[in-house]
């Protein structure tokens, strides 16, 4: 298990250097402005054994990268986004703003920041941009290799001071630490265990997938127009995996506007959400299974989870179970408070930067 006692003076003014606005310069711009690229990979071959000819890989990048005297990349920081999501999630306010701001602990002037769209999300390759069902059917090896490759082939990134991610994002943070052991300084896993979908999980991705597979107006994935029945009991789901209850008591306190955010929240999400996809996003996780090789992470491992998040509940107990076989692992359950929000208390930086504070300092001999 990683010892991470910070001594509290030394964390203090640590966190004091990171988090103070405006000791080194004015607060002009909250951080420097994201830069797009798309990483084509010709003929492609997945896990299941189909080739892709091109498979684009869009991503953002934030900073500079620095090398020691050996080449070695110091300061990349790989950040990994969830089922459904892009890069642009990690662009906003809370999180962005918190982590990625002058003296931020992820400070852009400072860390060089990937950020990638993963295969069948954002604008990278996925099943509505014509093949539909005929896409490749990837799972999470497909797309963490692809991080991986992105890295190394596009960006000339030998070297990660830190991998995290939330949700699926989070997953694929466990099975780096397992792909690719010496990569990395540090590990930060965000609501997810690292154990096979199983359990109310699994049925929860049932419960998406199989409405939009028994769905006439599928048509094998060959639709025309959305099919809005499957569709929209997928997206139920969907929500209630997401949902906080004291949040969502509070957003909704009484029957006329809880159902005005429920008719709202199912018109938004049917407007931007593309079945095939939707249905390969959540069937990508039948392939992850990280607990055999958990002996063998190498990197310090802090791993956060949510105690209202409704996909890893805390009374399961898996995450204390399974940290055990993580040499340098630790694991923080976050209590539910006003401001948690559910598993997507995991986007909310403000409410866990100390403990990334931590984890950076736990691992900075390594560089």
């Amino acid at each position: 298990m990683m010892n991470m006692k910070i001594p509290v003076s030394k964390l203090w003014l640590y966190l004091v250097l990171c988090l103070t606005p405006g000791l080194c310069r004015a607060q002009t711009e909250i951080y420097p402005a994201p830069v797009a690229g798309d990483f084509v990979m010709r003929d492609f071959k997945f896990q299941s054994g189909e080739i892709l000819p091109e498979l684009k890989v869009h991503y953002v990048i934030l900073g500079t990268p620095t090398k020691d005297k050996d080449g070695r990349v110091m300061n990349a920081v790989l950040v990994l986004h969830g089922t459904g999501g892009s890069h642009r999630q990690f662009l906003r306010e809370q999180f962005a703003g918190v982590l990625f701001k002058e003296s931020g602990l992820l400070d852009a002037e400072k860390y060089f920041i990937i950020i990638p769209d993963n295969i069948g999300h954002g604008a990278s390759s996925k099943p509505s941009d014509g093949l539909h069902a005929k896409f490749p059917h990837y799972g999470y090896h497909d797309m963490v290799t692809a991080q991986y490759r992105l890295l190394t082939e596009e960006l000339g990134v030998n070297h990660l001071r830190l991998v995290m991610g939330t949700s699926m994002g989070g997953m694929h943070s466990w099975m780096w630490g397992e792909m690719y052991p010496d990569f990395m300084d540090a590990l930060m896993p965000l609501a997810s265990l690292p154990v096979e979908i199983s359990g109310r999980n699994r049925f929860f991705r049932r419960m998406i997938i199989d409405p939009i597979r028994n769905d006439p107006d599928w048509q094998n994935g060959e639709y025309k127009t959305q099919p809005v029945r499957g569709l929209t009991t997928a997206i139920y789901t969907l929500i209630m995996m997401g949902s906080a209850p004291l949040y969502m008591q509070s957003q909704a306190p009484s029957k006329d506007s809880a159902d005005k955010l429920f008719d709202d929240s199912i018109k938004a999400r049917l407007a931007s959400t593309d079945a095939n996809d939707l249905l390969y996003q959540v069937d990508a996780s039948r392939d992850y299974n990280p607990a055999p090789g958990l002996e063998t992470i190498k990197a310090p491992l802090l791993a956060i989870n949510s105690a209202d998040d409704a996909v890893n509940p805390p009374e399961l107990g898996i995450v204390e179970r399974e940290i055990r076989c993580v040499k340098n692992g630790r694991f923080v359950l976050l209590p539910i408070t006003q401001e948690t929000r559910g598993h997507g208390t995991h986007t909310l930086a403000a409410i866990w930067q100390n403990y990334l504070a931590e984890l950076l300092m736990a691992s900075e001999k390594k560089n």
